[in-house]
């Protein structure tokens, strides 16, 4: 890299870490990310797909006159309309429908969610409204009918979590931060009791690198504590980790492209079904939990949530009809023993330990921008660096900058043009010139030969599921139709990064290993 000296190192690469990498280097701060993984191969692809403001917190603030909660709604808010701004490609507006069984929780109802539009203010995406019975059955003809008396309608924001963990990478990159993948912190170096650097295995090449700084960010989830005791072996637990699942089903369980949202289950949790990339995405379980890399989808979550489809809906899917499912691990900030992990506010802490290390525990996907200016914030007070204002408010992310999603794009289709318009925004013809000849991947889906040569070179893909999961999706939303297209991608890696027979051979077992048993 030439220079291994840093003003700003930043140890995870997902929401929070990418944010405060963007956050750094824009303000002109050298700034080098860290990630052991893929980037966002832990929670941060493993989310609802929910930009929003939180509408379960605002019925606990109101309850509890709780101040807390109502500002994290209303900071959630103002976000989700920054992030709408700054990376139309890939978040938008999204309808959500709460169907209502019980004549009293229509005007409670209601009375909430207005309230969650004047709070947005000339930021709400729409006026919420009461949906008859007759019009709930016409837009959701599975939902069940007995004993139901009206829904209500309000608006959030959907949006692809792993390419927008990706944009905040490349615009990242825009202002010369460097972003490394396959990156291990081992260790850290002290110089009189503070912080100097890090110790670093390469994960790819096997090479151990020295970075040097004396400020050193630890923005990585629920890996937080094990960061923190890497640090100091006596660091407490700050974290409360909470598991989640979710499914995927066929389109035909969610014809229109609204969602609904049960607002409380039996056990007291919220549940989405919403359109995602084509498909009906179900989710979110809700279990105390603790820390794996690899958590894996347990069938006593995948047996809640077809339970709770049974319930709202007239239907009953059979678990062989689950195209995907996956697990994420929430990085809840550690409320009272006696407290649940469904009823912890998801806010952040900022810490630093007697040695200088910076730590941001919790958060959310939603406030990613809001944190990594705090988090920058605090590091210039701590160690009193020149002070270079945020720019990230209004900073179009890459993909964003130049979009028209109305362009045609040389040498495919428009269905495929939509298509790499809503993954790659303006960089979508860039894809496209990435080969001479296109070609699909997959009958069944949109992915063309030239998106993998394009994130090998521009989007730091060194293995097949770092596409296959996280750049294309297509694993989160089809884990078959990914394993049949394994060989292929395969095949393109190998020849542009000039693997031996022996390296594409060891990449195909471990790719099965984790598809079979983990997504």
């Amino acid at each position: 890299m030439g220079n291994i000296n840093f003003d700003i190192i930043i140890i995870g690469g997902g929401a929070t870490g990418s944010g405060i990498a963007l956050d750094a280097a824009s303000r002109g701060y050298k700034t080098l990310l860290l990630e052991k993984n893929d980037f966002s191969e832990g929670t941060s692809s493993r989310s609802t797909k929910l930009v929003h403001g939180g509408v379960r917190y605002l019925e606990a603030a109101v309850k509890k006159l709780d101040m807390d909660q109502f500002n994290l709604v209303k900071e959630g808010l103002k976000e989700r309309s920054r992030l709408l701004k700054n990376a139309p490609h890939l978040c938008s507006k999204l309808t959500l429908v709460t169907p209502l069984y019980k004549w009293w929780e229509v005007p409670y109802m209601f009375a909430g969610l207005t309230l969650y539009d004047l709070i947005s203010g000339k930021r709400a995406l729409g006026r919420s409204s009461i949906v008859s019975k007759d019009k709930m059955m016409q837009k959701f003809p599975n939902i069940k009918k007995e004993g139901l008396v009206a829904g209500v309608k309000y608006y959030d924001g959907s949006f692809n979590d792993a390419r927008l963990n990706i944009s905040l990478l490349q615009t990242a990159k825009k202002f010369d931060a460097i972003c490394k993948n396959y990156n291990e912190v081992e260790s850290f170096n002290y110089k009189d009791g503070k912080i100097s650097g890090v110790e670093v295995k390469d994960r790819i090449s096997g090479e151990t690198i020295t970075y040097n700084s004396s400020i050193i960010i630890n923005a990585t989830g629920a890996f937080s504590d094990k960061i923190r005791v890497l640090d100091n072996k006596k660091a407490k637990e700050m974290l409360d980790l909470s598991s989640g699942i979710h499914i995927v089903l066929d389109k035909k369980y969610l014809p229109l492209e609204e969602g609904l949202m049960i607002p409380k289950t039996q056990d007291g949790r919220v549940l989405f079904i919403l359109p995602w990339m084509g498909k009906c995405l179900v989710g979110t379980t809700d279990e105390k939990t603790i820390l794996n890399e690899r958590p894996e989808v347990t069938k006593k979550d995948i047996d809640y949530l077809l339970k709770h489809l049974e319930i709202y809906f007239d239907l009953k899917i059979d678990e062989s009809e689950i195209l995907s499912s996956w697990c994420g691990i929430r990085p809840l900030v550690a409320a009272p023993k006696s407290a649940s992990t469904k009823s912890i506010v998801r806010d952040h802490i900022i810490t630093s330990s007697d040695s200088g290390l910076v730590s941001i525990i919790g958060g959310k996907w939603t406030t990613y921008r809001k944190m990594a200016e705090e988090v920058v914030d605090y590091a210039i007070l701590k160690f009193n660096l020149t002070k270079n204002e945020c720019v990230t408010k209004k900073l179009k992310l890459v993909g964003s900058e130049n979009l028209n999603k109305e362009q045609s794009i040389n040498f495919v289709s428009k269905q495929t043009t939509k298509y790499l318009i809503s993954m790659y925004g303006d960089k979508a013809q860039d894809v496209a010139n990435s080969v001479e000849l296109i070609e699909k991947l997959h009958k069944d889906y949109p992915l063309i030969n030239a998106e993998v040569i394009y994130c090998i070179k521009e989007e730091f893909v060194q293995k097949p599921l770092d596409f296959l999961v996280r750049r294309s999706s297509l694993t989160l939303i089809d884990k078959n139709s990914s394993k049949e297209i394994l060989d292929r991608v395969l095949d393109i890696m190998k020849k542009e990064l000039s693997w031996s027979e022996e390296k594409l051979e060891k990449e195909k077992s471990e790719a099965l290993s984790i598809l079979n048993t983990y997504i």
